[in-house]
């Protein structure tokens, strides 16, 4: 964990809205916090200091900009020693289409998130990346079909219940 100010509940609260919201005005934020709009922005930008706020942006409905396909794709890698691991991770990154990748426990090393315009498309990216010798052994790909949940915040406030004073 890294060490920054100590968060109390209304510090949550506003990690909590700005997440739901992050074009909330301050008074709005203030308001649904319990705060005045003063104290609540000095807040606000303690947070952004500290670095418990890294950004603002825009959720986008990529399916009214056009046709899109997401591919969550499991990676073996062929050797497990450090080096292989940064390697890996290192030449992923530059890999436009992978939204994310994670490195797991269990059967497999990466799971890996694609945003790609087809199936043609993702099948061109892991050719060019196996072309590439990233490392990998063998890989798992597979197509998301339907998102019927789609959460663009995480629930703070449940999962640091215990944090608050």
């Amino acid at each position: 964990m890294s060490i920054g100010p100590k968060l109390d509940r209304l510090d949550f609260k506003i990690l909590a809205q700005l997440q739901k919201n992050g074009r909330i005005t301050n008074v709005d934020l203030a308001d649904a916090v319990g705060l005045s709009p003063s104290p609540c922005l000095i807040r606000v930008k303690r947070l952004e200091k500290a670095g418990y706020i890294t950004g603002y942006g825009a959720h986008l409905n990529l399916s009214k900009l056009g046709d899109v396909l997401t591919v969550f794709t499991e990676v073996t890698l062929a050797d497990h020693r450090s080096g292989d691991f940064s390697r890996f991770e290192q030449r992923i990154r530059t890999v436009d289409e992978v939204v994310e990748c994670h490195l797991v426990s269990g059967g497999y090393d990466y799971l890996l998130k694609f945003i790609t315009k087809s199936v043609t498309h993702y099948q061109s990216v892991m050719e060019d990346i196996l072309e590439r010798d990233f490392g990998i052994e063998k890989y798992f790909s597979y197509i998301v079909i339907k998102s019927p949940i789609l959460k663009r915040y995480d629930p703070i406030e449940i999962l640091f219940e215990g944090n608050l004073s």
